[in-house]
């Protein structure tokens, strides 16, 4: 029976989509690295709790399949801000939040890493 829940683990990860704007941040890295630790010796792995096994797989084909956005369709595609899905995505892609955690920082800091980062260079030479 182990067998058959790794293959379904299997085949779910390889629907699941990698989003590559999320680098390090994506829900279908995360679950593949579970689904690897979980099952370490793949169709041999004894499940210690069955039931709680396939409650888990049933959960994320559920949030998979968007079981939750078919049954309850929303008016708009907005939030209660007025941003779209596409500004969402776009907001919170790696490259951007980095450059918000850089648009943050204060001048003194940013001057005093980049000054830092020089002397280190010089030093190495």
């Amino acid at each position: 029976m182990a067998a058959t829940r790794y293959r379904r683990f299997l085949r779910l990860c390889e629907e699941w989509p990698v989003e590559e704007t999320k680098r390090q941040r994506d829900l279908g890295v995360f679950i593949r690295q579970r689904v690897a630790q979980a099952f370490r010796e793949g169709e041999n792995t004894q499940i210690a709790d069955p039931e709680t096994c396939d409650q888990m797989y049933e959960s994320l084909v559920r949030i998979h399949s968007n079981y939750y956005k078919n049954k309850y369709p929303r008016l708009k595609d907005t939030s209660f801000t007025g941003v779209t899905v596409q500004d969402c995505k776009m907001i919170l892609a790696t490259d951007i939040l980095k450059q918000m955690e850089d648009m943050k920082k204060g001048t003194w800091r940013k001057l005093r890493e980049r000054f830092y980062a020089k002397k280190s260079e010089e030093d190495l030479k």
